[in-house]
């Protein structure tokens, strides 16, 4: 089993627009509606991988009834700690060329007694978990110490992945993690400067490996990933797709890094799978995962190459 822990659920509002133009009158061609948050997202990646996930993490009252029939219908199950209020709302304009533009809501607060609660519930399902996947924000008012210490409640058994940036990054690192994913703006702001060519990129993973993480699978967008431990360190160029929308594309890979590292597999073919998921989520408008098919006819065609 795969557990996913999603600590800030959110209703993705993705607008289609010719163009977004500032200070005038918009007219959206199509309008979509996902009920999704990185771990989620992760989960149903999985899902669709045919391994089976479960999810957890926090949730709201007034909307997260929506989430519950969305996970139904990917048949993941799912067990939250629920909050008052409503789950955020993002905003996600794309335009004619695949320009994004976001606007991201605030959260809810939670109390302390809220996330003893969920530490509980990481501790309980990482237990039966070969992989534990913890990605993304925190709600309103949490410290990011709370990275650290949610990953100290995972099950010593289960191997931890973590996606997410800067101090967040930096707390889960100092509780040990087996694998991280940032992509290279994500890394760039965590570590404060810029990675200009490929070896900076892997100095920059170095860090995180120094840090505590024993595996970088640092994503480049259309130029592919590469990933590294330390000691071995491997690129894969994506195939040219035509991109509909970024969104979910980092959450792909890690649901497919996460199937493949329940599997035992070796790092180019973790990577591989990490690209072709990636590649597979940008192809379509206003999901939140890729189809197996995709997939399928995506990675095949993928090259890894040792540097």
């Amino acid at each position: 089993m795969i557990l996913t822990v999603c600590m800030s659920p959110s209703v993705d509002v993705t607008i289609e627009l010719d163009s977004l133009n500032v200070g005038k009158v918009n007219v959206v061609k199509s309008k979509t509606l996902s009920f999704t948050g990185k771990a989620l997202n992760v989960a149903i990646g999985v899902a669709r991988l045919g391994a089976e996930a479960f999810a957890t993490g926090f949730m709201y009252n007034e909307n997260g009834a929506m989430f519950e029939r969305a996970l139904d219908k990917e048949g993941i199950p799912f067990s939250f700690v629920w909050n008052g209020g409503r789950v955020r709302e993002n905003y996600k304009c794309i335009d004619k060329k695949s320009m994004l533009t976001e606007i991201n809501d605030i959260g809810e607060q939670v109390s302390g007694e809220k996330l003893l609660e969920l530490m509980q519930m990481v501790r309980n399902f990482s237990s039966r978990a070969a992989v534990t996947v913890i990605s993304g924000g925190l709600p309103r008012g949490v410290d990011t110490e709370f990275y650290r210490e949610i990953f100290r409640a995972v099950d010593p058994k289960s191997l931890r992945i973590a996606d997410t940036e800067g101090a967040k990054l930096f707390a889960a690192l100092e509780a040990g993690v087996d694998f991280v994913k940032p992509n290279l703006e994500e890394l760039e702001e965590t570590l404060g400067r810029e990675l200009r060519d490929r070896n900076d990129m892997l100095a920059g993973c170095r860090e995180l490996l120094d840090r505590g993480a024993k595996t970088v699978l640092l994503s480049l967008g259309k130029d592919g990933a590469v990933i590294t431990n330390g000691t071995k360190n491997y690129y894969c160029k994506s195939i040219n797709v035509a991109v509909n929308s970024t969104v979910g594309a980092g959450d792909g890979m890690v649901a497919a890094a996460a199937t493949l590292l329940q599997q035992g597999a070796d790092l180019p073919d973790i990577l591989r799978a990490g690209v072709a998921a990636g590649t597979a989520t940008v192809t379509t408008f206003g999901t939140i995962s890729f189809t197996k098919n995709k997939y399928d006819e995506i990675i095949d065609s993928l090259t890894v190459t040792e540097f």
